[in-house]
């Protein structure tokens, strides 16, 4: 794992920042190093669209809008941190890409900005439409700085705004596409209301063979990402392992090193040994994942998440134990100094030494619990 970290560092040194194509308008930013964090079920979504490579095939392959057809990794820049740092920590896996496309006018260009899901998520719509509120306020602003007024003009354009919301999860995605669809009366005030919809890649309608079609490594990844089940496992052995190891023949180094994150990312999930682990990964390294799960015992990935699942549930018990617990001592404390004779002030003032409560908490608390709340 340690040789990983390294190998990525000298990756991300060699690539550098990508500048932008109007001098003085926009600011580069470098992607941050997200791989394998703490969060580990975003890590696969989260390299992909670290890596401009596999970004760049992503669109080529699985956005249908002609002007991407052709977008190259260079024309690819990274602007996350100008806007995620914006929103909860909570967001901190989000992406927001400038894409620079060939022919266009300086300086129109398309702004993707690109959300990961594992199941459905129905207030997404308004994720994405504050991050475009956000580009397209950054993006005034800036004007602004370069000539006073600029935005006021005739000529004045914003630049397009592209949601991808690219899903992971397994069942199907149900959530309505368009943002009025979240407003109440959204229909009959709909003229009135933003209009859009995100564009929508749910990865479980690919098949394996149409993933194999694109021959690219973003397909390799994409067909990691579907490992939901057992029964997932028992598909990517039966596909043509030549296939797989003729993808790979001329990857560059770095991609081989990402296809292998996000491999371990779902193998560690997974709560698949490290050794076991590492040695899988060093099969892609080694361009031999053609083989990959060829001598792997077969893992119960239903019973893993089950086992995850039921871990999760005994934590929450008990917290929500150790909650009630603390309750119920606050509510004995107050009662306590009522029965003795205290004021409410004094059974507020106890909560804040005993309890470490603020004034306001304490107040509330007592309230709550003071038998007759009349009297003081």
């Amino acid at each position: 794992m340690k040789q990983t970290k390294k190998r990525n560092k000298k990756i991300r040194k060699k690539r550098g920042p990508v500048t932008s194509a109007v001098p003085g308008l926009h600011r580069a930013a470098e992607p941050r190093d997200m791989v394998l964090n703490s969060r580990i079920r975003d890590s696969s979504s989260k390299v992909i669209f670290d890596d401009p490579t596999l970004c760049s095939q992503f669109l080529r392959d699985y956005v249908d809008l002609p002007c991407l057809k052709d977008v190259k990794p260079e024309d690819i820049e990274d602007v996350s941190e100008q806007y995620v740092t914006l929103f909860a920590e909570e967001r901190n896996s989000d992406r927001v890409k400038r894409v620079h496309i060939e022919g266009g006018t300086v300086p129109f260009f398309l702004v993707s900005l690109i959300e990961h899901k594992t199941a459905p998520d129905y207030n997404v719509c308004m994720q994405v439409f504050r991050y475009m509120v956000y580009i397209w306020n950054a993006y005034e602003k800036e004007a602004e700085s370069i000539r006073k007024g600029m935005s006021r003009r005739e000529d004045f354009l914003y630049p397009p705004v592209l949601p991808i919301i690219y899903y992971e999860g397994a069942g199907k995605w149900h959530v309505p596409l368009d943002f009025k669809s979240r407003v109440r009366e959204g229909e009959a005030f709909g003229k009135y209301l933003p209009d859009f919809t995100y564009y929508l890649v749910p990865l479980r309608d690919y098949s394996n063979e149409a993933l194999m079609e694109k021959r690219d490594e973003i397909s390799l990844v994409m067909l990691i990402n579907k490992l939901q089940t057992a029964e997932d496992i028992e598909n990517f052995r039966r596909l043509p392992g030549s296939e797989i190891e003729a993808i790979l023949r001329d990857s560059p180094g770095h991609l081989v090193d990402v296809i292998a994150d996000v491999l371990c990312a779902f193998l560690l999930k997974m709560n698949v040994p490290v050794p076991e682990t590492e040695r899988l990964t060093d099969k892609v390294r080694e361009k031999k994942m053609g083989e990959l799960f060829a001598d792997m015992e077969k893992m119960d990935i239903q019973a893993e998440r089950r086992k995850t699942e039921a871990e999760r549930t005994r934590a929450d018990e008990e917290k929500r134990r150790a909650d009630t617990a603390e309750e119920n001592s606050v509510k004995l404390l107050v009662e306590l100094c009522q029965e003795l004779g205290a004021s409410k002030d004094a059974a507020v003032q106890s909560l804040m030494d005993k309890k470490n409560m603020g004034p306001g908490e304490a107040w509330e608390k007592t309230g709550l619990y003071w038998k007759d709340s009349s009297k003081s």
